[in-house]
């Protein structure tokens, strides 16, 4: 079992692991007319046009703002959660999403998070400025911050913050599995280690 007593901070991407906002990012692209293999963010940053940046913002955000409408939770997302308030840990979110859009899905869902940092607070992953920020808002350093999400770029953020990477797998994302240093095929086995390392921890304070 991994070992997580010195985990303090435990932070989340929001879309496909908090949420299912049903993103449809080959619709997006094939609508910008942008390359299959490259990230939107980083694909707008090589436009030089600033009225071709201009439009692609506007339908990624328009796409964005259309999913944190309709999203709902992913499964045991909620009480996980409000298990890791319980034992006292701090929770974060770090996504490329904009803030108007984070904050739509917040208000909808009632997201019980600590703190959000969106593409417009910080570099986009899979840069580690997000991590580095959020560590550094609750005292602490990275090395005691878990990123939990599903996709390459996570694990990546996480690797280059000298966090702990968490992989939450399913549909195709398996391919992802040996650059994580956690990986949990349903978000309450998250929940249940935490519980776990908690009680150990407490056995290790009373011996």
């Amino acid at each position: 079992m991994l070992d997580l007593s010195n985990i303090t901070v435990v932070a989340f991407d929001l879309d496909g692991t908090l949420i299912d906002s049903r993103l449809d990012f080959p619709a997006i692209r094939q609508e910008l007319g942008f390359p299959e293999d490259v990230g939107l963010l980083e694909h707008i940053a090589t436009l030089e046009d600033s009225d071709q940046v201009q439009h692609a913002h506007q339908v990624v955000h328009r796409h964005e703002m259309a999913g944190a409408a309709a999203a709902t939770w992913m499964p045991g997302a909620r009480e996980l959660l409000d298990s890791l308030h319980d034992v006292g840990l701090h929770t974060a979110i770090l996504t490329r999403n904009t803030r108007q859009a984070v904050e739509l899905a917040k208000r909808n869902l009632e997201i019980p998070i600590d703190l959000t940092l969106t593409r417009e607070d910080c570099a986009p992953k899979p840069s580690p400025d997000g991590l580095k920020k959020i560590a550094n808002h609750f005292s602490a350093t990275t090395p005691q911050l878990i990123y939990v999400g599903d996709f390459l770029f996570d694990l990546q953020t996480a690797k280059a913050a000298g966090a702990l990477g968490c992989l939450y797998r399913y549909g195709d994302n398996h391919r992802f599995t040996e650059d994580a240093d956690l990986v949990v095929d349903h978000l309450n086995e998250l929940a249940f280690l935490f519980l776990q390392n908690r009680l150990v921890l407490h056995k290790r304070k009373k011996s």
